[in-house]
């Protein structure tokens, strides 16, 4: 019968540490995390996080210059251009306000684009996503519909 010496001692695959010196060891396939380097970890990943999700206001585009970014890529729907900046402001501003101590309500908007095939309008979307390096996925809803296209 073997002693309890002599059972081998795990030890953290990343910092070294072994089992009797942290309060917790997960195993994986062949490796071993510590308490503390997943917390270290947690921290990293956050702080990183942090830092992509992180726009100030005075880092938020201005519907102006959303439309100029916009003009290079699409010709004409001014008028959707400038819908589409605006919303994309306030969008921005409203999650960035903190509405603990902010008595002022931004609303919260939707933008619905519709026209004829080939006027723009996944060109406007797909343009807007580059800009604010968001993703983008397009779905086709028809099939969702009992009778498809009108006319068919």
């Amino acid at each position: 019968m073997a002693k309890f010496e002599d059972r081998k001692q795990l030890k953290c695959s990343f910092c070294g540490k072994n089992q009797d010196q942290v309060r917790r060891l997960i195993a994986g396939p062949g490796v071993y995390i510590c308490d503390e380097c997943i917390e270290l970890c947690q921290e990293i990943i956050d702080e990183e996080f942090e830092e992509e999700m992180e726009l100030e206001v005075k880092d938020i585009p201005k519907p102006k210059d959303i439309k100029e970014f916009l003009d290079q890529y699409v010709i004409g729907q001014d008028e959707a251009k400038k819908a589409l900046a605006v919303a994309v402001y306030n969008h921005y501003k409203r999650i960035n306000s903190d509405t603990k101590y902010d008595d002022v309500e931004l609303q919260k908007s939707n933008i619905v684009l519709i026209g004829p095939t080939g006027s723009g309008k996944t060109l406007l979307a797909q343009t807007l996503a580059k800009m604010l390096n968001v993703p983008f996925a397009i779905a086709d809803a028809t099939s969702l519909t009992e009778a498809g296209y009108v006319g068919e």
